[in-house]
């Protein structure tokens, strides 16, 4: 388990984004924003709520690289996304901006295979491993800045945030199902079930994750992408993506997710 969590909540407006210890002394440092769709916020991340993320790593830190890493969830390619929402404007020289679906591969066990004193820990939901890039395991810091928001799946509500936030790390080439621009083999069973597997194969090795919740995006069906926006006015962070996650939903008045505390609960049992 993640130790010395911490969290903080502050007015949108106020945010002065404070590191991960691992931030101040890392050579590489991997930012996973969220900006997979051509919209603008709160379906993705606002830009200055990311901007202020990139100046306080860079006030922390002023000689590490800095990567924002991100998978798009549309035809329109992140670079362009990048542009229509002014992420280039944010970036000085050492800053890079990459198609995490162009990075080399590799397979991250999931660690809910892992066997303890010769006792089983808890099972893979489905993915024994999964494919994401070997840059994670390459730099020395990973920061996921995720946007607030709240889908409608199978009739249940599904809420996105840091973790979920993840999703874009995974090819579409391997994870893709009807569309080829989805990552619809995320999405089985269910979302909220794989979402196990995803942070026990790399969320674990986040070491920090932002919530924007200025706006809270409210979907009337399974589409992040199309819906109305709820003034909240925080942003939400800290060490630990489920820590990170709880606050922002009670901080919007939106219910924990069952998969965040059904994590928590895996995670003791795994590491202890």
């Amino acid at each position: 388990m993640v130790s010395g969590l911490f969290t903080q909540v502050s007015a949108t407006a106020d945010f002065i984004y404070e590191p991960p210890a691992t931030a101040k002394n890392a050579c590489r440092i991997l930012v996973k924003p969220n900006l997979g769709y051509p919209k603008k916020p709160p379906v993705t991340v606002s830009m200055g709520v990311l901007g202020r993320v990139l100046n306080g790593l860079r006030q922390a830190n002023p000689t590490a690289e800095i990567l924002i890493v991100e998978g798009v969830c549309s035809p329109v390619s992140l670079p362009e996304i990048a542009s229509r929402n002014g992420l280039y404007e944010l970036m000085d020289d050492g800053m890079r901006l990459i198609d995490a679906d162009t990075l080399p591969m590799q397979e991250y066990p999931n660690r809910l295979s892992r066997r303890e004193n010769g006792e089983a820990s808890p099972h893979p939901v489905r993915f024994p491993t999964m494919l994401a890039p070997a840059l994670l395991q390459e730099v020395d810091c990973r920061i996921s800045v995720g946007a607030l928001k709240r889908t409608v799946l199978k009739e249940q509500p599904l809420i996105s945030a840091s973790l979920k936030n993840l999703y874009g790390l995974f090819p579409r080439s391997r994870y893709k199902a009807r569309s080829p621009h989805s990552r619809g083999q995320l999405h089985r069973p269910s979302v909220p079930l794989v979402l196990q597997d995803v942070y026990f194969t790399i969320g674990h090795l986040f070491d920090g994750a932002v919530v924007d919740a200025n706006e809270k995006f409210i979907s009337v069906d399974w589409q992040p992408d199309r819906g109305s926006a709820v003034p909240v006015g925080k942003v939400i962070w800290g060490n630990d993506l489920l820590a990170v996650d709880r606050e922002a939903c009670r901080v919007a008045d939106e219910l924990t997710p069952d998969y965040v505390e059904a994590i928590e609960q895996m995670r003791n049992r795994v590491e202890k």
